[in-house]
Formats: C-alpha cells, sequence, structure tokens
C-alpha cells in the first residue's frame, strides 16, 4: 500500500507533506477547545476535538472540571475508542497515575514524581513492542505556583522537518536496533530486559508511531556514523524555535489528549498548600479520528 512513511514512495510523501504544513496549528491556541465536561462531551465538543488531533495527533480542552476524579481521563478516552490501559505499576488500581511530587516510597526516585524537569520524549519508549503506548489522557488538577510548562511537537512533525533535512536521517532512526533501553535490576521493580527498537515505525494502519527520549543516562544508541548524525539532528530539531513546538502551562482542568506526541516538562516551585497534580492515563490503542 502508498504510505508517505515509505522513503521509497516520495509521490506518497509529497502530497501527504503539502497537507500536514497547509493544516498544520500556528499556535497553541489552536489546540485548545471549550469543553463543559470532559466525561460527557456534546456533539460538536468531540468533533472540535477529533479535528484538531487530525491535524497534529493532539488537541488541548479548557473546562471547569476542578475536582479531584481520576475517574475523568478514562470517561475522556472511551469517548476516543480508549480502552486499552497500559496501567504501569506505580498507577492506582484504576490504571491512572496521580502525577504529583512526592517525598518518600519508591515514586520519588522516578522524575515525573519530582519537581525536576523532564525532557523531551513519547511515553512508553522503554516498553516492548506489544505494549507500545499509543494515545494519552491528561488531566490537569492542579498547576504548580511557578514554572511547569508543557512543550509539545507532533511527532509526524518532527519526522517531516527530519525527513526534509535528510532521507537517511530517517532511515537510521527506522532500524530495529537504532535505540536500546539497557538491562534493568531493581531492588523495587524488579528485572527490566533490555529493550531495542527503532525510533520510527508504523502500526497495522499504517499511522505513524514514534518511540523517543532525550535522556542521556540509561540509553544506548547505535553506534553507526548515520545513526548519531541523525540523533544530533534531531536534538537539533527539538532545541529550535520551530513555530511547530507549541509551549503553554496547563492550568486547573485543563487537559491534553494526544497520540502519543513528543512532549517535555520544566522545572517548577510548589505551593506546599496546593502542590502541583495530574492525571494520565497511557493507553495500547490509537485514538479514533
Amino acid at each position: 500500500m502508498a504510505s508517505p512513511f515509505d522513503l521509497n514512495d516520495a509521490e506518497s510523501y509529497r502530497r501527504w507533506r503539502e497537507h500536514k504544513l497547509a493544516t498544520a496549528p500556528a499556535s497553541i491556541d489552536d489546540l485548545i477547545v471549550e469543553v463543559r465536561d470532559p466525561r460527557a462531551l456534546t456533539p460538536s465538543e468531540h468533533a472540535a476535538l477529533t479535528e484538531r488531533i487530525r491535524r497534529c495527533n493532539m488537541a488541548i480542552y479548557a473546562s471547569t472540571m476542578f475536582g479531584e476524579d481520576t475517574e475523568l481521563p478514562r470517561l475522556l478516552g472511551r469517548q476516543f475508542g480508549l480502552h486499552r490501559l497500559d496501567a504501569n505499576w506505580l498507577a492506582g488500581e484504576d490504571g491512572v497515575s496521580s502525577i504529583q511530587v512526592v517525598s518518600d516510597g519508591t515514586r520519588q526516585h522516578y522524575i515525573p514524581y519530582t519537581d525536576r524537569p523532564i525532557k523531551w520524549h513519547t511515553d512508553g519508549y522503554y516498553n516492548p513492542p506489544e505494549r507500545q503506548i499509543l494515545a494519552m489522557a491528561l488531566h490537569f488538577v492542579r498547576p504548580a505556583a511557578s514554572g511547569g510548562e508543557t512543550r509539545l511537537m507532533d511527532h509526524e512533525m518532527a519526522y517531516l522537518l527530519l525527513r526534509d533535512e535528510n532521507p537517511a536521517h530517517i532511515a537510521a532512526l527506522s532500524t530495529a536496533d537504532a535505540m536500546t533501553i539497557p538491562l534493568r535490576e531493581d531492588e523495587t521493580d524488579g528485572v527490566r530486559d533490555a529493550q531495542s527498537g527503532p525510533v520510527f515505525s508504523t502500526d497495522a494502519g499504517g499511522n505513524l508511531h514514534m518511540r523517543y527520549t532525550a535522556r542521556t543516562r540509561s540509553i544506548e544508541w547505535k553506534q553507526d556514523a548515520a545513526t548519531q548524525e541523525a540523533v544530533a539532528a534531531l536534538a537539533r530539531l527539538l532545541a529550535a524555535d520551530t513555530p511547530h513546538i507549541f509551549r503553554g502551562r496547563m492550568e486547573a482542568g485543563t487537559g491534553l489528549l494526544c497520540n502519543n506526541v513528543l512532549h517535555e516538562r520544566s522545572a517548577f516551585s510548589d505551593d506546599p498548600g496546593h502542590p502541583r497534580l495530574l492525571y494520565r492515563a497511557r493507553y495500547l490503542d490509537r485514538i479514533n479520528n
């Protein structure tokens, strides 16, 4: 089948690229949809979110739902065909993770549960192929007192810009051993086997998937020149002042629904009485759009 993600199919890529650039959002404001209740969207709200996801694999909703309810992201996800939660061992019993700063216990050793910055990544980059994270729903209950800015980039746009720079970068990052998460043996979460895989791949439906982290620890990149050049080019792209990277601070009652796009978080400071809190539901399904 014709695919814009096939390096040998220049015509499909040309058509896809033209449409992708023509419909790309100009700013983070273009991603935002006002909704009354994310748990039960109206047809027009659902259509507005779907339209944005079709354009750039993500949408942001703004609501006045300020209460603490981990069922909210699950109910939101179901409206978009998201049912298979990847309930990692740090998540709650319902499979939803409550992300906030913790000072004791196992979670304190993992960066999402600290106030430190989180570098560019897609979620689940350490998962095996049968457990790829294809979509996420995030709901922000409380923002930080200061900092905590979110940056987002459509992984398809990253692919496009990198392929335009040099198709050899895509070829290198599509090999089965491009990026390896080494074996991990830990007293708290046990043994995690080494996991190798590509950065860019396509699923059975021909959709692009990206597996990436900008971390430099516990990551092994293939040591050939083509891969090293491609990794450096991707790092430059994510550090560039491109209009395709969206920046903003998620406020209370807002949320992100996406097909596991690239994202990062800046460091922040908490109000001890009202600490930053968000709910995260990660899925093995892709959004129905």
